[in-house]
This record gives C-alpha cells, sequence and structure tokens, in this order.
C-alpha cells in the first residue's frame, strides 16, 4: 500500500522491517565490504562506497518523500553541491540566486569559475532576471526559496520554464523548506538539494547532503559521481538521518507555528526595522510562496531599526534559549550572524548589493514553549 501522505510515508516509505531479525529499526550495517559466492556472484552489494543497506533505505524514503524515484544521499550538503556542479563541462554557465548559502557561493566561485565554469547571480524573485541571462550557454539554474537569509521567494514553476527553455538542469536547494513544506519537482525543477544536516535531520547530530531526482538519466549521472568521489555518508548517519525524519512532520508543524508567532512578535516589536517572514501578506512574492508551499516555516531573519551593528551583537550575545551558533532546523532555536558566520565568504560589497546588511540577524526557531522564545528576545532586546 502507497500512502500519499507524508505524514505516513516518514514511517513507512522505502522502509521495511529486517527479514532477518524482524527489527522495525533499518540496521545499521557497519561493514566496509561484502562477502561474494564467486567472482562478480554477489546479494547486490560489493564495496560499501558503492552500495550500503542502510544508505539505500535512506535515499529510498527520501525519495519519496518528494514524489521522485531517486535520491542519492552524501556526506555534507556541500559534497551534494559539488556533485551537481561536476555534471558541467568548463565554458558551460549557472544561473543562480544573488541570495543564497555563502558556501554554495564559495564553492562555485573559488572551485569551479577557476575550471573554466561561469556564474550569474541574479535576483531569481524576479524572474524576467533570469531571461536576461539567459543563453545557449547556460546549463544550469539554482534555485534558492526561501532564500539564505534574506528569505526571498523565488516561483520555481517560472523560471523553470526559463530554463528549459534552453534545457538547463533547473536545481533547487529546498533546504530551508524541506520536504514537508514544499515538493519542487511539482513546479518543474529537475533537480532537489537539501542540506539534510538541517530539518530533514532535525538533532543537530549528523551533516550530510541529498540530491533527488526523477530523471533516470540524471540519476545516473550522479550516482557515478557519487560512487566516483567518494563523498558518501556512513551508514551511522544514515541510521540517525532515518530516525530523524519519522518525526519531520511533527518537528515541521511547530516550526511553523513558533516561526510565525516570533515573526509576528518582532514585527510589531519599536527596536526592530526590517522583518523577512515570507507568512506576511506584504512579503515580496507572498503569494508565490502560498501556492508552492504548505506554511511558511521558522526561518526568520531580521534588522534592528537604526541598523547598528553593535547593537546587533549584544542581542546576538544576549540570548539565552536562542544559541549562538552556525547551521539551522534542529529542534533547539539558533541565532545568527550572516555576515560574520554563514555568508562571510561573499564579500561585503556584494553582500550589501544583494541587501544582506552588515546587522542582519537570523534565528532558526526551534519547536521549544513559544512564550520562553518570546521572552528571550524580549529580554535581549532590552539590552539595546
Amino acid at each position: 500500500m502507497n500512502s500519499k501522505h507524508i505524514e505516513t510515508q516518514v514511517l513507512h516509505t522505502g522502509i521495511q522491517p529486517d527479514p532477518t531479525t524482524g527489527a522495525i529499526m533499518t540496521p545499521i550495517f557497519q561493514t566496509s565490504t561484502y562477502v561474494q559466492a564467486g567472482p562478480g556472484d554477489h546479494k547486490g552489494y560489493e564495496y560499501a562506497r558503492t552500495q550500503n543497506p542502510t544508505r539505500d533505505a535512506l535515499q529510498n524514503n527520501l525519495a519519496a518523500l518528494e514524489g521522485a524515484s531517486h535520491g542519492l544521499c552524501f556526506s555534507t550538503g556541500m559534497g551534494a553541491v559539488d556533485a551537481c556542479i561536476k555534471l558541467l563541462q568548463p565554458g558551460d554557465e549557472v544561473i543562480a540566486t544573488n541570495d543564497l548559502y555563502g558556501g554554495t557561493y564559495r564553492i562555485f566561485t573559488k572551485v569551479f569559475e577557476p575550471l573554466g565554469i561561469k556564474f550569474h547571480f541574479v535576483d531569481m524573485s524576479k524572474p524576467e532576471e533570469v531571461r536576461a541571462k539567459i543563453n545557449d550557454r547556460t546549463k544550469m539554474v539554482w534555485v534558492e526559496t526561501p532564500t539564505n537569509p534574506l528569505l526571498r521567494i523565488i516561483d520555481i514553476e517560472a523560471v523553470a520554464s526559463i530554463g528549459h527553455e534552453v534545457n538547463a538542469i533547473v536545481v533547487v536547494d529546498n533546504t530551508f523548506s524541506s520536504p514537508y513544506l514544499q515538493n519542487p519537482l511539482k513546479w518543474g525543477a529537475d533537480l532537489i538539494m537539501h542540506s539534510a544536516t538541517k530539518y530533514i535531520n532535525g538533532h543537530s547530530d549528523v551533516v550530510m547532503g541529498v540530491l533527488i531526482t526523477d530523471n533516470d538519466e540524471l540519476h545516473q549521472r550522479l550516482a557515478f559521481l557519487q560512487n566516483t568521489c567518494g563523498a558518501t555518508p556512513g551508514p551511522q548517519d544514515c541510521f540517525l538521518v532515518l530516525r530523524g525524519i519519522k518525526t519531520l512532520h511533527i518537528r515541521m508543524q511547530r516550526h511553523c507555528e513558533n516561526g510565525r508567532a516570533v515573526a509576528e512578535f518582532l514585527a510589531k516589536h519599536p527596536k526592530i526595522g526590517e522583518v523577512h517572514w515570507p507568512g506576511f501578506e506584504q512579503h515580496p512574492n507572498h503569494a508565490v510562496a502560498k501556492k508552492q508551499m504548505r506554511d511558511f516555516g521558522g526561518m526568520i531573519s531580521f534588522t534592528l531599526k537604526d541598523d547598528d551593528i553593535d547593537k546587533a551583537v549584544t542581542v546576538l550575545k544576549s540570548t539565552q534559549y536562542f544559541a549562538l551558533a552556525e547551521s539551522l532546523g534542529g529542534v533547539e532555536s539558533l541565532i545568527g550572524h550572516p555576515a560574520t558566520m554563514t555568508h562571510a565568504s561573499i564579500p561585503r560589497e556584494q553582500r550589501m548589493a544583494n541587501g544582506l546588511k552588515d546587522s542582519l540577524i537570523r534565528l532558526s526557531v526551534g519547536i521549544e514553549h513559544i512564550d520562553d522564545l518570546l521572552a528571550d528576545l524580549s529580554q535581549a532586546l532590552d539590552r539595546v
């Protein structure tokens, strides 16, 4: 029986009790190699870099959550990004959103640009800017939505349509939404990337990347890269992510509830300037977010009214439940400063041009009691 409901899929799809013991949890197959009955006569597993039963269960489960046929796991999110760009050749061009994770920008500009791949960074919340850069050399379109850290909303359907005019591969980094809130293949994407470190795992104890596609050829090419380049996760990490996925729907519901309450609190606070959260009706492209997302998530960024970086630092150092740390998407709330943390690899002049101010604060709203989170933010803001 194949359920269409994600609440059931997270628990059952692609996962079977262990046939030898009946264990309901997928075993951790902690092995580097597999015994063969004869040369080439094996049970589908030869070497752990190439295949692992724990990883297979996770890959199948993740594919199902995105409504796809194929999933591939990598040792980190950046390992997944690396595999994507290795689909390209020198002379190819990529159009990417100009508000994106700093590590993605770094690998694009510092690793692959010197190898002859050209990157155009545009405001993809305006599809016409994608069209202005599209040409016969465009082989990939790289989308983040909501974007990191300004929570801009990109119309996946509109951008994918433009990219497909020149047969470009349309990739969507779906990390901020998770499969619970958004399924980019439904809107025309060819490939989905997740940092499974974040909401998919949800417990801040694993780093992992994921690529998901319904395209058989893309899957074959990426599986070759996964095996050949070797950025594969171990079975222990795969087991932990499988465990985390089982509560994805419940966690995301609370992230969204708390996110809404925090965003509304900040929007009314006299010391706050801009609040970036796609659930506001006045948020740019709110209608698009409402169309392609089930809810608006627990990621929020904001500035202080006087845009004072010293005061922003005071807030960052004064919270108690919001821990000052890199990353996002865990059950605990985090607070961060993109300009010096997650996006420090992007030159300041480019950050400023894209609207990422030095005083911008980013919140990953966790699943704690909302009264405690609001009180924490209130006392921190009282210090400035």
